[in-house]
């Protein structure tokens, strides 16, 4: 049995059990027409789980959706926003999701405490309720199936993305189709253990709230906590995956095992699609690299390597440069401080080796230069002394992302 993936699909309207809708309620306040409001709504109270931002600040919206995930009770679907993270907005801003998500409830006749709120955007300003409010309603009437509406709404949840992020996967068990769908958003301050982020995951699968979780737990672990564009993490980062149970196709520990390893499968392909064309969407980058990490005493190990690599100011602007300095990922390596010993290292560009067993190879630098000069190139570091290994997705640092970043 195999999974069939959509790049680029329709997004959430691609599954049975909900419908979408979208909105242009000039939240920016720049009467521009942007989609800045995205409605997503199951047709009956549906299962959902979520991973969140890690930060110490979190926005109003994150709390209520870890509020609301906590009672493990049922939701009927997710608010989203764009152009105002509802962020360090005190007790005005709780006050504001929580209308969110009650005007929501009452454009569909639900109760107050259903809705999922999410927002992005600028931190530290009120939400324009009044807004808001029509937003809402304006999506609310505009909910259908319709391919078109899914890719308003995937289009509503961007910032300084330049491009829409989805993709669907199938699969068949027992002659019944099960559609596994999302859509997400992040292009700057994106860092491992979720950053300015937000994905939407969908599925018509059937399952409980506590494997829902565990099983979101792991995809993300592998997909959206293995990217970094610009090592800052944001206040509003959420993951949130709702089942719908339409396709009549029980997951998890109570469900067919086989339809249970091919629903992980699918989650795992669409979460890691998402977070790596959030990488390539980072803002001004010029390059995707992929900093494989091998041969570690623990994942934990090869993880702290990776991460000292994929941050390092210095060997991102040498990947800007197309510059291949292999001694900027050995100090990166080496200042994580998990034992590495420097006679077993191995460096390799794509497949050229640039140190083998702590011996450099000049001879092969002009082979490392043309790996640099491609737009997505992988790194390998291996390190010798164990089995554990860590993948992590990461950009250069270009001078048009500082002009970027160097005012609001």
């Amino acid at each position: 049995m195999s999974i069939e993936f959509i790049d680029n699909s329709p997004g959430l309207s691609d599954v049975p059990g909900f419908r979408v809708g979208a909105s242009a309620c000039d939240i920016r306040n720049k009467a521009n027409g942007r989609l800045d409001l995205a409605l997503v709504v199951a047709d009956q109270p549906c299962a959902a789980a979520g991973v969140f931002t890690t930060n110490d600040v979190k926005a109003a919206p994150v709390r209520l959706c870890q509020r609301l995930l906590a009672s493990g009770g049922s939701v009927r679907g997710i608010v989203g926003n764009s152009g105002n993270a509802n962020a360090c907005t005190s007790v005005q801003g709780d006050a504001d999701a929580a209308e969110t998500a009650r005007l929501a409830a009452a454009a569909l006749g639900a109760p107050s405490d259903v809705f999922l709120v999410c927002s992005t955007g600028r931190i530290g300003e009120l939400l324009p309720m009044a807004k808001v409010a029509a937003g809402v309603a304006e999506a609310a009437g505009r909910l259908s199936r319709v391919s078109a509406e899914g890719r308003r709404a995937a289009e509503a949840i961007l910032t300084s993305d330049t491009r829409p992020k989805t993709c669907t996967a199938r699969f068949v068990q027992g002659g019944r189709t099960v559609t596994v769908s999302g859509i997400a958003k992040g292009a700057g301050m994106i860092e491992p253990n979720m950053a300015t982020m937000l994905a939407f995951v969908c599925t018509d699968a059937e399952a409980a709230p506590a494997f829902l979780k565990e099983a979101l737990r792991t995809a993300s672990d592998d997909s959206f906590n293995c990217v970094s564009v610009d090592g800052d993490m944001s206040t509003n980062d959420t993951v949130l995956l709702l089942a719908s149970g339409a396709s009549g196709v029980k997951v998890g520990p109570e469900g067919n095992p086989a339809a249970t390893a091919l629903f992980r499968e699918a989650l795992g392909r669409v979460c890691f699609a998402l977070a790596e064309k959030i990488v390539g969407d980072g803002e001004k980058i010029t390059k995707v690299v992929s900093v494989e990490v091998e041969g570690a005493r623990s994942r934990a190990d090869a993880e702290k390597i990776a991460r000292a690599i994929g941050n390092s100011l210095l060997v991102k602007s040498s990947w800007f440069g197309e510059d291949p300095n292999w001694g900027r990922l050995a100090d990166a390596a080496g200042y994580a401080r998990t034992g590495l010993d420097e006679a077993k290292l191995d460096i390799h560009y794509g497949d050229v080796p640039a140190v083998l067993a702590g011996r450099p190879l000049p001879e092969n630098k002009p082979s490392w230069k043309e790996v640099v000069k491609a737009a997505r190139f992988t790194v390998r570091i291996g390190l010798g002394l164990g089995d554990a290994r860590f993948r992590l997705l990461a950009s250069d640092l270009t001078d048009g992302y500082v002009n970027y970043n160097k005012s609001e």
